[in-house]
């Protein structure tokens, strides 16, 4: 089986395109680079303190002793930010798409998973999670519709190849991604918006590859081959859908030795994996074991390949870690807001340690440890830490409610709570409201401040305060048609889920969801701390950097001024 290639489609995936141009010497950077490799690895929601927590040890955990030995070890030759920030919102797909990207969701135009675009038009078929089809008529003027680039979108998000014609039990890739339930772009002839096109600038892996780099990456949905970024190629791309329905898996044991020949927690709620502290492990472990093929110049399942100049993976297991409620099971989360992880996180933080440890000793092994650089961050935190802050909203006391609620008639359809079809708000510890065209702003404000308390009203952004971090919302000259109209951040500990069988929640703009870990390891590099402020978007042009390419190939680098780590650039030149 050949790499996955993918390419920018309209009615369907293209055969073929003209290969990109390599960068020129003049546009590459100067200088002898030992760095051959970059391993980018997300632990999804591993705050800063739990790095520091797990590498330092903690009174109450393992005897005080580090419970991330790896990661710790890592830490020894590494530059540790501290104060780093996600994107904001920080949800998964903003989250992974800044990190790629170099850009903030107002250039790379990512808000959410699910979101809205007044410039599209609905899908040709109904998504697997609710975004109901409807007419999309070529070079007229928008509807609008929410936008779903999640397991929605699969074929089958009931199947862990997302029903991918044809394919094996785990691997579907950009073939499980049923171009009829992605949403229509008018202005294009209403073709299907696929992934890597939906986000407006290009991705490390579309500048690597341009280069003559071959590239992998491996993640939770089908859609997140958006790393691509619009017209890209990655070469290699694995994600076994994560709400599919759990099942064995023969032949996969984890990095701790665990069989998951059998289902390991088959009294659990087995229509996704996130529902089990035990089940998450074994499909992390699928992406864990891509990667280890992919160390020792395989594709992901195994064909002889090469080494990518980048590749990398998204864990899950500690954000469910620290999100779940498993019914019979237990608690999973923090036991004090010093970050003291329960016994059920402890278990994903040390599963997901000895998976890193084996890609360390995988490297070491192939001889190309000390030409990768091995970067280490989260697509975004957990909020809230203190256990004693998390509020349901609205919850079985009935307590409170959602912005969303409190307008429903003033949203579209798509994006409203009172359609009992729909596939709900954007609402998480964030309220994104995208509201009909000609409702008034001010006075969809005034009933969100006048019911303050009900919703659990931490900020409230609109107007100027949405267009200075972001672009004007709206549809026509000088706005932007994904902008939400308002965006609403609670109280701390405040979630609009209503989820009663969580602990925690992100895509919020607190400290507890945006303050990740960023570790940058290689064997050259000595061991420094960083704590001024840092973003996960400068990860991207810091990667480019340390290939030898010039991150100003980077379109957001031009347009927003990411910079890179200049701690890294340091010290790989020393």
């Amino acid at each position: 089986m050949k790499p996955y290639l993918l390419f920018a489609a309209s009615a369907a995936i293209l055969a073929a395109l003209t290969t990109p141009a390599r960068l020129t010497a003049q546009e590459s950077s100067t200088g002898e680079h030992h760095i051959k490799h970059v391993l980018l690895l997300s632990i999804d929601g591993m705050h800063a303190v739990d790095f520091l927590n797990c590498s330092r040890g903690i009174a109450g955990v393992n005897g005080g002793e580090p419970y991330c030995p790896n990661l710790a070890a890592l830490g020894r030759n590494a530059i540790n930010y501290t104060a780093t920030s996600t994107s904001k919102p920080s949800d998964s797909f903003p989250g992974l798409m800044s990190i790629v990207t170099g850009a903030t969701p107002k250039t790379m135009g990512i808000y959410y998973d699910v979101a809205y675009d007044r410039s599209l038009d609905a899908p040709a078929k109904t998504t697997g999670n609710g975004v109901a089809a409807g007419p999309c008529t070529p070079f007229t003027l928008p509807t609008g519709t929410t936008t779903e680039y999640e397991e929605g979108i699969d074929f089958d998000k009931t199947k862990l190849n997302g029903g991918a014609p044809g394919a094996s039990l785990t691997d579907g890739g950009i073939a499980s991604i049923d171009p009829k339930r992605l949403p229509r772009d008018p202005a294009a002839g209403c073709a299907p918006v696929f992934p890597w096109n939906f986000v407006r600038t290009n991705t490390v892996f579309t500048v690597i590859h341009a280069a003559g780099g071959y590239t992998a990456w491996s993640d939770k949905h089908p859609a997140y081959s958006s790393v691509a970024g619009p017209n890209g190629i990655l070469n290699d791309f694995y994600a076994p859908e994560i709400n599919s329905t759990v099942v064995a898996l023969p032949g996969v044991a984890t990095s701790e030795g665990i069989s998951c020949a059998a289902i390991r927690d088959p009294g659990s709620d087995l229509t996704a994996w996130t529902n089990s502290f035990d089940n998450i492990q074994c499909y992390d472990t699928l992406k864990v074991n891509a990667i280890l093929n992919e160390i020792h110049g395989k594709t992901h399942n195994g064909v002889n390949a090469k080494v990518p100049e980048i590749y990398g993976m998204n864990f899950q297991a500690v954000s469910v870690g620290q999100k779940l409620i498993e019914p019979n099971v237990g608690s999973g989360g923090y036991l004090n807001a010093k970050g003291v992880p329960t016994s059920a996180l402890l278990s994903e933080i040390e599963y997901v340690d000895a998976s890193i440890g084996d890609m360390v000793n995988a490297l070491s092994d192939t001889g190309n440890l000390e030409s990768t650089l091995i970067i280490i961050t989260a697509k975004h935190g957990q909020s809230p830490i203190d256990p004693n802050l998390y509020q349901a909203h609205p919850g079985k006391t009935n307590n409170g409610t959602s912005p969303a609620t409190l307008l429903a008639s003033l949203l579209p359809n798509s994006e409203s709570p009172a359609n009992p079809n729909g596939i709900g708000p954007t609402e998480d510890d964030i309220s994104l409201l995208w509201l009909k065209p000609g409702t008034n702003v001010d006075s969809a404000v005034q009933t969100l401040e006048q019911n303050a308390t009900a919703i659990g009203l931490g900020q409230i952004f609109y107007g100027p305060t949405v267009s200075l971090n972001y672009n004007t919302p709206g549809l026509g000259p000088g706005r932007d048609p994904r902008t939400p109209d308002i965006i609403v951040t609670p109280n701390i500990g405040v979630t609009y889920t209503g989820s009663a069988a969580k602990l925690e929640e992100h895509g919020g703009f607190s400290h507890d969801d945006t303050n990740v870990m960023l570790l940058v390891s290689n064997p050259a590099i000595k061991r420094i701390t960083v704590s001024t402020s840092t973003t996960t978007s400068q990860v991207a042009p810091t990667i480019l950097s340390a290939l030898g390419l010039n991150p100003n190939a980077l379109q957001a680098v031009k347009i927003e001024g990411t910079t890179v780590l200049p701690e890294v650039t340091s010290a790989l030149n020393k």
